[in-house]
């Protein structure tokens, strides 16, 4: 995530540049690249998750940085578009390989305390996020191409470090028949729906993973529309939002999941969700929108409690298989967030302004929230007994 972070701030300049300076060019450029990186990840982390299955975690995982690390090099000399998409589309393809950390993680980890693991990845996740943008922007100011290099170096070391110290997670015996038919999207849902207790957990990761993106996509032009916010503002504020992201993964998530167990968690999670979504839709100034921001930090709840929930559902065989299909609704939730945010606030803003409310984009977050929560309690009577795993 450090490697991918320090790329984020230097890549539509370098877009713009190798489009001869047409900032119009290069936005639907930058929009077709983000659709590709994505349908990469929707079509490929099945495939990742399916092969880990088959011949462990850690092959998939050192490949994945290697093609990591060549696809960074590739950007970093690309001399035209062509080359760039290219090396956006390997990004995609290799970068996969989260859906395998999330079975490695599985692996290792007791049933009880996986939640609380998957809430410390969440943390370094948001820790290279953070440091990323910050040290790639710095190292834009010696070449655009400079922090490609680094993320380069950076995953050539990943790769390094998993040859000569990574374990494998997953013994021999442990693991599953690589099925062709099931390692893509179609087949990642047919296992889900083969697995009924999984369905309305899905679903509600899904709606929750929807509405989570409201935030990332709107915050920006949001507050400098309705707050009138400078880049400054909205830089500090940025950075609160992963300090207290980075709090609750770090040292919430655990407790209330050992305190309360997950399904509470979760739940609770959804609710001050939902809270923080309608306190972002309707604050009448920035000081009260700002008081939303820690509140919707425990909205980190939800993933690592779910994740953990689902993981009680399938085989230790299977646990690659259900982060690919995790891996693939969390591709669609990124492609349709913006395009259904941003449309909902263009009207609100355009042509159904009076009638809709500047935040409504916030608003049809926490209805998405709503959904997640009804579909969490269908799933009341099924998740119990760690018993439906075998040991």
């Amino acid at each position: 995530m450090l490697a991918f972070g320090i790329v984020a701030p230097v890549f539509a300049p370098l877009v713009v540049r190798l489009e001869g300076g047409d900032t119009a060019a290069a936005a639907g450029m930058l929009g077709l690249f983000a659709a590709a990186w994505a349908l990469m990840q929707f079509v490929f982390s099945p495939v990742q998750g399916a092969l880990s299955d088959r011949f462990g975690r850690r092959p998939v995982i050192l490949l994945s940085n290697l093609g990591l690390a060549l696809d960074y090099v590739v950007m970093a000399l690309a001399p035209s578009l062509a080359w760039l998409f290219v090396g956006r589309i390997l990004s995609g393809i290799t970068s996969s390989s989260f859906a395998t950390a999330g079975a490695y993680v599985a692996d290792v980890t007791p049933a009880e305390r996986r939640a609380a693991r998957f809430g410390t990845l969440g943390v370094a996740f948001g820790i290279g996020f953070i440091l990323g943008p910050a040290a790639g922007g710095a190292l834009g100011t010696i070449d655009l191409r400079t922090p490609f290099w680094a993320a380069a170096a950076l995953s050539f070391a990943n790769f390094a470090y998993g040859a000569f110290i990574l374990p494998e997670s997953l013994p021999p015996e442990r693991r599953a028949p690589f099925r062709p038919h099931a390692a893509n999207p179609i087949g990642a849902l047919a296992f889900v729906r083969a697995r009924p207790a999984l369905v309305p957990l899905v679903a509600a990761g899904f709606f929750a993973g929807v509405a989570h993106d409201v935030l990332p996509n709107l915050f920006v032009i949001y507050s400098s529309y309705r707050y009138a916010w400078d880049e400054r503002t909205i830089g500090i504020s940025l950075a609160v939002v992963g300090v207290c992201s980075i709090v609750v993964q770090g040292a919430v998530v655990g407790r209330v999941v050992a305190r309360f167990g997950e399904r509470r968690a979760l739940v609770a999670g959804l609710v001050i969700g939902i809270a923080g979504q309608l306190v972002y839709a309707f604050a009448p100034n920035g000081a009260t929108f700002l008081i939303a921001i820690p509140i919707w930090a425990l909205f980190g709840l939800v993933n690592p409690s779910l994740q953990g929930l689902m993981t009680r559902l399938v085989a230790a065989s299977e646990q690659g298989q259900l982060q690919g299909a995790l891996a693939s609704l969390r591709a669609v939730a990124s492609v349709t967030a913006p395009i259904l945010f941003t449309q909902i606030f263009a009207l609100a803003v355009g042509d159904l302004r009076g009638v809709l409310v500047p935040g409504a984009s916030f608003v049809a977050a926490a209805i998405l929230l709503v959904a997640s929560l009804a579909a969490v309690s269908r799933a009341r009577t099924i998740i119990v007994p760690e018993r439906l795993v075998p040991a």
